[in-house]
Parts: structure tokens; sequence; C-alpha cells
């Protein structure tokens, strides 16, 4: 398994347009993918978990993947995070 930790850095949190960016990308790996907030896991390739989290600017949450490409989906998914400005 590989996990990575991101920090919020878009005013507006995560809301819909990054969620279903982040899930986009998810879905384009076999492994599993999942996001850790507030003590709550949800699969990164479902929108209504990433939604329901309401992750808010400045808010911490970690990254996990497990599988056969469970590396490239985590830097994938930080540098989608970084290019579009949303996490660091």
């Amino acid at each position: 398994m590989v996990e990575k930790q991101f920090k919020v850095t878009d005013k507006a949190g995560i809301h819909a347009r990054p969620a279903a960016m982040l899930v986009s990308v998810a879905n384009k790996f076999v492994s599993d993918v999942n996001l850790d907030y507030g003590g709550k896991n949800v699969n990164l390739k479902s929108i209504l978990g990433v939604m329901s989290l309401g992750i808010g600017h400045g808010e911490t949450f970690k990254l996990n993947a497990s599988g056969a490409d469970e590396q490239d989906a985590i830097n994938e998914l930080a540098k989608t995070l970084k290019t579009e400005g949303l996490a660091e």
C-alpha cells in the first residue's frame, strides 16, 4: 500500500469540480484508491463518497492506493492536485 498526505490549498476546498476530477483520475487505475479524512475512509472512485466529506481549505487528508499500479495512481493524483492548485 502506498499512502501520501496532502493539505488543501484551494480556498473553496474539495468541492464538486475537483472531486469529479480526482474520481476521474482514480478510475484510470486498477488499484483500490481511498481517501482518509476526519476519521472517515471513502472510495476515491465514488464522487458521492468524496463529496460527503466536505474537505475545506487548510484541511489535511491522506490518499492511499493498494494494487498493481498503486504507485502510479498516487503519483498521478498528486500531480493533479498540484497542477490544479487544489492541494500540496
